[in-house]
């Protein structure tokens, strides 16, 4: 329990830290648009003469307590290391790096913005985490309305590059469509990476030869389906597996051996969890 604790605490810094450092390496000096709290705080700063750090820990706050309020104590609990974390780091970071410029090109800024902000969300996402902020009202919205939070999301994403789009060159708001395009895929790619695998379904004669090999050759689980031919209304069996990325190519080379008119169907399964994957495998 305490281990667990322990690697919640450090990946939700790690994240938090690596999303202040992504802001103020390459988007701050770039001048780029951007979305959520951090956006915000861009768009506010050409109105009035406001620290950046100090407004976002401010808002942060804000969307906590109204986290708390709405979507309970278990969910602000969670939310609130990564709501403190963040300007702090945001402010240790512009302070040590204070005139740093990594680059002026605008497009590699754009490019490592959308792949650190991905990267850190991900992070923290994974742990069961939230960044606070602007990560909060699309949590209310579907609480209260029911609206869907990618929904919501991208609409408040969109509100915001629009409000920095009143004092920024077009360029930089173009510049920052990609970062949030960017980021988003990031995002959605980090968020299963490791856990993706491929599903194995095979129709053939020979299917109890096939469950033998893939159980003794190859150490991974099989389930049967029962079946009916469309053409020939003949009774057989389907035998799926779930196998690595990796072991695919074995695994099409022993059932081809063993059947090469074998009928097989290969999709990407998103995620696994289970014995032999997430779980250690459990012989009898």
């Amino acid at each position: 329990m305490q281990k667990n604790i322990c690697r919640y605490l450090l990946f939700v810094i790690l994240g938090t830290a690596l999303y202040a450092l992504t802001v103020v390496l390459f988007l701050l000096p770039a001048d780029l648009a951007t979305g959520g709290t951090t956006g915000i705080a861009l768009a506010l700063r050409h109105i009035v003469p406001i620290s950046m750090s100090g407004f976002v820990l401010v808002f942060n706050l804000v969307m906590l307590a109204a986290g708390w309020l709405i979507l309970g104590k278990t969910f602000a609990l969670t939310t609130v290391l990564s709501s403190l974390t963040y300007p702090l780091a945001l402010s240790f970071f512009q302070r040590i790096f204070d005139g740093v410029v990594l680059t002026d090109n605008p497009l590699l800024c754009t490019v490592y913005t959308g792949l650190g902000i991905g990267a850190s969300l991900a992070i923290v996402i994974r742990q069961g985490a939230s960044t606070g902020g602007m990560d909060i009202p699309p949590l209310v919205l579907q609480k209260l309305y029911n609206i869907p939070v990618s929904v919501s999301l991208y609409v408040f994403d969109c509100m915001i590059l629009l409000l920095q789009a009143l004092f920024l060159p077009a360029e930089s708001v173009l510049y920052g469509i990609i970062n949030v395009l960017i980021y988003s895929l990031t995002l959605d790619h980090l968020l299963v990476a490791g856990t993706s695998k491929t599903e194995v379904r095979v129709v053939s004669e020979h299917h109890d030869e096939i469950r033998q090999a893939i159980l003794h050759q190859m150490d991974r689980g099989v389930t049967l389906y029962h079946a009916r031919g469309g053409y020939s209304k003949a009774d057989t069996e389907i035998v799926a597996s779930v196998v690595s990325n990796r072991e695919l190519p074995q695994l099409e080379q022993l059932i081809h051996d063993i059947d090469p008119y074998a009928f097989m169907v290969v999709s990407k399964v998103t995620e696994v969890s289970g014995r032999g994957f997430t779980l250690n495998k459990k012989y009898r």
